[in-house]
């Protein structure tokens, strides 16, 4: 199958040149996963690194306190699992799809192999997980140094930057998430960020609905972050 055109569209392989992408392309194997199945759980030996072509994924941790940490609500063009590229160690955090997905898995002893003949490729592919490294630690700038309302409001913005839609009200969340997944999101309790949410909807900052939160003032929003 060909995933050239798709490829090019994924930021985590922005740089490769075409000749590049076509060695990738003969790595990748696509599965098709159902809503609530599991792609790897935590403390699994890692095999591969994934990227998501149609659907939605969830990476969560699992706290001491038996709770659930979610880290990142994934979706189309997303790539996850990158850190056992290298090294082969187990996987960091527990990948759930949460919306029927097509996923396109590339086994990383593959692309060690493909890296010894190309080394420029592993430069170009380090450049981009240096960049996501920085982003994990602004999250974890954010869960020190913010208040609950502030992490709220820079999610919202987060998730509109990566996911929002336009949409006549404003920039619409079509997350397959509920209040419970979006607290943990953030790091509190569903009680919370409901109060929270219903505060923001009183100020006339979002529109809240089932599972679709609609951005009604960014601006506002961002005074809050």
């Amino acid at each position: 199958m060909n995933n050239i055109s798709y490829l090019k569209k994924i930021p985590f392989f922005e740089g490769l040149t075409i000749d590049e992408l076509e060695q990738i392309n003969e790595l990748i194997i696509m599965r098709n996963y159902k809503k609530g199945m599991f792609i790897f759980l935590e403390h699994e030996p890692g095999e591969a690194l994934y990227f998501i072509k149609t659907g939605q994924v969830k990476l969560s941790k699992m706290l001491e306190t038996g709770e659930e940490q979610i880290l990142r609500i994934l979706q189309e063009g997303d790539i996850f699992a990158e850190v056992v590229l290298f090294d082969q160690g187990p996987y960091p955090a527990t990948a759930e799809v949460i919306e029927d997905a097509k996923i396109g898995m590339i086994k990383s002893e593959d692309v060690n192999e493909l890296i010894k003949e190309n080394p420029e490729i592993a430069i170009k592919i380090l450049n981009v997980m240096s960049k996501r490294l920085r982003q994990a630690q602004m999250k974890i700038r954010d869960l020190g140094l913010k208040d609950t309302r502030g992490r709220t409001a820079s999610m919202l913005i987060k998730l509109a930057e990566e996911y929002g839609k336009d949409a006549k009200e404003g920039i619409e969340l079509d997350l397959s998430l509920t209040r419970e997944e979006f607290a943990n999101l953030i790091g509190t309790s569903r009680e919370t960020i409901t109060r929270i949410l219903s505060d923001f909807k009183d100020d006339g900052l979002v529109k809240v609905g089932r599972k679709k939160i609609v951005i009604l003032d960014l601006e506002s929003l961002k005074e809050w972050s």
